[in-house]
């Protein structure tokens, strides 16, 4: 037993405490119990579990966000998953569970067993267990859902993926995100005892993975068949038996557990499980305890110390991190775990970006929002207006060469970890690509009055390539003003206009981005070639959104077909598997964007009143 003192007062504040918690089979998991000394009435627990390591000792200081959590009071338990530093067993960087065996071990049945272990063996709690944590922790946290412990009243999965072939880190519709895919999968799983990253030769990852070639030079030359994860997702292209057992969340049909899902509109690396897990317990909510937040977060930021800011991107002088821990987070487990103050009355709370207001919804998506097209028109021009017969030839198009694929984001670029520019690059102002001849760009006139999105984007391309396979990448964007800081800057909003004047004036500000592989366009079991210079429709999700364009400001589209190295290249040739493909295979292709009344490409914006 440790104990962590008060600076001031020399007073313990925390307890703390190691176990080693047994499985059902005989597997012990390494575990500290971290409890506040001064609260001596029973306490309900609040357990993380976690790939990346247990604390050695109580936090000095706690936490940023632990400060809402703590005038409450909590047993706070983090617990290293299987495999993992001390715990004992295999890790398998799996979210496979197979509930119909019992004798089958995974991380649903592991936080079952630590919480039935808890709650018998640590003196003075309440009985009631919450769970939480963020991205891997969101996970397991979510996993609970499957088969929750009696004790289990509070579950907060944020950033939680759900499905890694169709969304989230590792693939987006089938396309892979190369770079965080390896770099990560690295980090987990090259050594038990400690988080280890890549050793990249050169600062500049797009120039490394561009020499790198096909990527079966990564084993060959790199990881040698020794990361297991890695192979996996070389193995299985296609979303096939394997990718399917990992998509636990086509076993959740209901909410048996309050719940909260957080979500960021700008995370990076988990934007879309919290969503799905929101919409797959709405199917049975009878108590109507499962609940929606997202904001305007990089992946995990609603856990900073107060989130003014996205990259240069202000937010009015609200502490959105603080506010959420304060008006949400708290009070959820507050009435769930100690049974005071009063239940949320709402379906999806948001901070609207663009507005920069916080709002509820009484359901997800609001009703009142109504789906618009917002046209792509062959003059570069983007409008209401639906397409007329006004152009010769209905398209506009580009060449795409995979041997100068497009950045994903400003070069040089950092490695995903360690470093900071990889929490922010879904901000990045745009204007770094748009002179590009392979990105195309369309833009409307300035809006003569502030329109706002609430609910699901998407986009609607007609599109061929002369290729037989192709990538299509669309972003939309809030271009500023150039006087966007003299007229939007007050002296109460924060940082003055020196320090934002030249990132905002003319700002380019990425609201949804995403990309589809035309392989997959027919079906993600069994990828077909595309038909070469046939115009084709595709459906792009660009996920749930709230923001306003505000008045001045002008609505962009670009669309493109490279996005390096955070997705892997398209040969642009059909080949049975992208991952096995060789140098010759890679080909410049031509594409076009059809722009007609017979083919209008456009992007479905759900308009609020």
């Amino acid at each position: 037993m440790f104990l962590f003192a008060d600076p001031a007062t020399k007073a313990p504040v925390f307890s703390f405490k190691e176990v080693m918690i047994p499985m059902r089979d005989g597997v012990r998991l390494q575990t500290v119990i971290i409890r506040p000394v001064a609260k001596t009435e029973p306490l309900p627990i609040l357990l993380q579990r976690t790939p990346y390591g247990v604390p050695d000792k109580a936090p000095d200081p706690a936490p940023p966000g632990w400060k809402e959590l703590l005038p409450d009071g909590y047993i706070f338990v983090i617990q290293n998953l299987r495999g993992r530093f001390k715990s004992e067993g295999v890790f398998q960087l799996s979210s496979r569970v197979d509930l119909s065996d019992p004798k089958a071990t995974n991380e649903t049945t592991d936080a079952y067993d630590t919480i039935d272990w808890l709650v018998k063996n640590v003196s003075a709690n309440n009985g009631r267990v919450g769970i939480t944590g963020v991205s891997y922790l969101g996970l397991t946290a979510g996993m609970t859902l499957l088969k929750p412990h009696p004790a289990l009243k509070a579950v907060s999965e944020q950033a939680a993926p759900v499905d890694q072939w169709m969304n989230d880190d590792m693939h987006r519709y089938g396309a892979l995100r190369l770079s965080y895919a390896l770099e990560y999968s690295v980090m987990e799983q090259a050594d038990k005892n400690k988080n280890t990253h890549f050793d990249f030769d050169t600062y500049d990852t797009y120039d490394w993975y561009r020499k790198l070639g096909p990527i079966s030079n990564v084993n060959g030359k790199y990881l040698h068949g020794a990361v297991p994860f890695w192979n996996d997702i070389v193995e299985h292209p296609n979303y096939d038996e394997f990718w399917r057992r990992e998509a636990w969340i086509d076993q959740l049909h209901g909410s048996p557990v309050p719940t909260l899902n957080v979500a960021g509109f700008w995370d990076q690396e988990d934007p879309w499980g919290p969503w799905k897990i929101f919409r797959n317990s709405e199917e049975n909510d009878p108590e109507a305890h499962n609940f929606m937040v997202a904001g305007p977060w990089f992946h995990g930021e609603w856990h900073a110390a107060a989130g003014e800011s996205i990259g240069q991107i202000p937010f009015g002088g609200h502490a959105t991190s603080r506010e959420f821990r304060e008006r949400i987070e708290a009070p959820f487990f507050r009435f769930y775990l100690h049974r005071k103050g009063a239940k949320f009355d709402w379906k999806a709370s948001t901070f609207q970006s663009g507005s920069n207001t916080w709002h509820t919804y009484s359901a997800w998506p609001p009703p009142d929002s109504k789906s618009r097209n917002l046209y792509l028109h062959t003059d570069g021009t983007l409008s209401f207006a639906e397409p007329g017969d006004d152009s010769s030839t209905g398209f506009v198009q580009y060449v795409s060469d995979p041997a100068n694929p497009v950045p994903y984001r400003p070069r040089p670029i950092s490695p995903t970890y360690p470093g900071g520019d990889w929490r922010t690059w879904e901000v990045a102002d745009q204007r770094f690509v748009d002179h590009r001849p392979d990105v195309l760009t369309f833009e409307s006139a300035p809006l003569d009055r502030d329109l706002t999105i609430t609910g699901p984007v998407a986009a609607e391309l007609f599109a061929s390539t002369s290729g037989t396979d192709s990538d299509f990448i669309v972003k939309l964007i809030d271009v500023f003003p150039e006087n966007a800081v003299k007229n939007a800057w007050k002296a109460d909003d924060g940082p003055g206009p020196g320090e934002y004047a030249k990132s905002l004036d003319g700002y380019e500000l990425p609201i949804a981005m995403e990309v589809r592989r035309g392989r997959f366009n027919k079906s993600y079991e069994r990828p077909e070639p595309l038909v070469a210079n046939e115009p084709t429709d595709f459906r792009i999700p660009l996920r749930d959104r709230d923001h306003v364009f505000l008045k001045g400001h002008r609505i962009m589209v670009q669309v493109q077909s490279t996005w390096f190295p955070v997705i892997d290249r398209n040969p642009q040739r059909f080949v049975a598997s992208i991952y096995t493909a060789k140098p010759e295979d890679f080909i410049a292709a031509t594409q076009r964007i059809y722009c007609s009344p017979k083919l209008p490409s456009h992007i479905e914006l759900p308009v609020a009143p």
